[in-house]
């Protein structure tokens, strides 16, 4: 077992030292903060075995300055091992379940193979966890419930009670009492979030850019949560592109450049799971081949990346009133499902590519497009020139008509025809219709006649 360690080297939860120390309590303070770990003592940090003296009474020792040396106090099992004739000790010490631990005021968590201190929202965060409370259940300080906007809350409890999940009161301060939105007589943060007569300055900045320093258009939404939502939906939807798939049956299919469910889940993920600590917005920006989303703060409770971008990662809430308001509504399923409904959309989206990073203190998520939609405008272009191949002369509200396209869509299709040649308009402007050009060059002769250069066919 040692051996085996010894092999695999330093990690998360594996650090070798020549001695016992001050640096050895603090890893194992880091230790309890994260997913537990072990110290070995005696051990140089290439793995080299340099062994360390030990009398009667020196684990006792050790253990005696590891409990007064923190707090809340951690009692970790101390082991004397045999290698190759010299001593070695592993101290392992199990992940602490009040946290965050400390050292003489002093706060670590381990990352990769280092030890990293506690910022102090990091040490807020750690006791709110400890206590089963999350930020948004604390109430603003100087605040009433005047405050809270009634046709919203009641727009709420409808709408809950419509979808099932849970059965509130009609009287509005008993719902959100029933929800632990109030406190006392004080609206939590997530109340004011939710339902706040005057939205609180926590900001939504969306915009269309066509390179990253030149907008066509941009907008900051400060709502409401459930409004905030739907605003972005809106303003992105007016923005992405769309194109037309045929299948062969009457109707058209729309297709956008982006799967409507998978952008959506993103922007829930960026208002339910976002650090409201933090003074940034979340940032979303569509280009021509890419649409980014990001959400301040970083991932929360010791989620990682490799863990978000597997099907069984645990799901952890920042902000537990604000997510069960979300899912209450159905606006989100069920928690920690966010990224596997968006990776099984984009299944039909094979052009596109999606990535998730921590970046900037906070998670940026990209959809990163192909030629899908290019390929989707081309097939309607190709539509109309078959059914023009099928129903020669017609004029542009006919064909509007038979393929149940726009003819503002139609338009830029003909022009496109037009434009490559394959197509033309024939006959007066009121009267004429719309034929496949034939080039001259490739119609066939006339049979039983011979041409002669510098004659025409008779």
């Amino acid at each position: 077992m040692i051996s085996d360690i010894l092999r695999s080297g330093e990690s998360e939860t594996i650090e070798f030292k020549t001695s016992f120390g001050r640096e050895s309590i603090e890893t194992l303070v880091a230790f309890a903060n994260t997913h537990g770990g072990t110290v070995l003592i005696g051990v140089k940090n290439n793995a080299a075995v340099c062994g360390v003296d030990i009398g009667k009474e020196t684990l006792n020792q050790w253990l005696g300055q590891i409990k007064s040396a923190t707090s809340p106090s951690i009692i970790p099992d101390l082991t004397p091992h045999s290698i190759s004739g010299q001593t070695i000790v592993s101290i392992y010490v199990s992940e602490y379940p009040v946290k965050p631990v400390n050292t003489r005021g002093k706060y670590f968590k381990r990352m990769a193979n280092s030890n990293q201190r506690l910022t102090l929202s990091e040490i807020n965060e750690f006791y709110m966890q400890s206590l089963q409370v999350s930020w948004d259940a604390y109430a603003l300080e100087k605040t009433s419930l005047d405050e809270l906007d009634v046709l919203k809350i009641e727009k709420f409890i409808e709408t809950v009670n419509e979808c099932g999940r849970f059965n509130l009161d009609l009287e509005p301060l008993q719902a959100l009492q029933k929800l632990k939105m109030v406190t006392a007589d004080s609206p939590t943060w997530a109340a004011l979030l939710l339902f706040s007569r005057e939205p609180l300055r926590h900001h939504i900045h969306i915009g269309r850019f066509k390179t990253p320093v030149t907008i066509i258009d941009d907008r900051q939404i400060t709502d409401t949560l459930f409004e905030a939502v739907e605003q972005a939906m809106k303003f992105i939807l007016s923005h992405i592109k769309v194109s037309f798939e045929f299948d062969g049956a009457l109707q058209r299919k729309e297709r956008f450049a982006y799967p409507l469910t998978a952008i959506r889940e993103a922007l829930l993920n960026a208002v339910v799971h976002r650090d409201y600590k933090n003074s940034s917005d979340i940032q979303i920006k569509i280009f021509d081949d890419k649409l980014t989303f990001f959400n301040p703060g970083t991932l929360y409770g010791g989620l990682t990346i490799e863990e978000l971008s597997t099907d069984t990662y645990p799901s952890q809430l920042r902000n537990k009133l604000i997510a069960e308001a979300f899912y209450l509504t159905r606006n989100i399923e069920k928690y920690g499902s966010g990224m596997l409904r968006i990776r099984k959309e984009l299944q039909a989206y094979p052009e596109l590519s999606f990535t998730i990073e921590e970046k900037g203190g906070g998670i940026l998520v990209t959809f990163l497009s192909g030629e899908g939609v290019t390929e989707g405008v081309t097939e309607g272009v190709n539509s109309l020139y078959k059914c023009i191949q099928q129903n020669p002369g017609l004029r542009l509200p006919e064909y509007s008509k038979k393929l149940n396209i726009p003819k503002k869509t139609l338009e830029r299709w003909i022009k496109e025809l037009r434009k490559e040649q394959k197509i033309i308009f024939k006959g007066s402007p009121r009267k004429g219709g719309y034929y496949i050009h034939i080039p001259a060059h490739s119609l066939p002769l006339c049979s039983g006649h011979t041409f002669r250069p510098g004659k025409s066919p008779d």
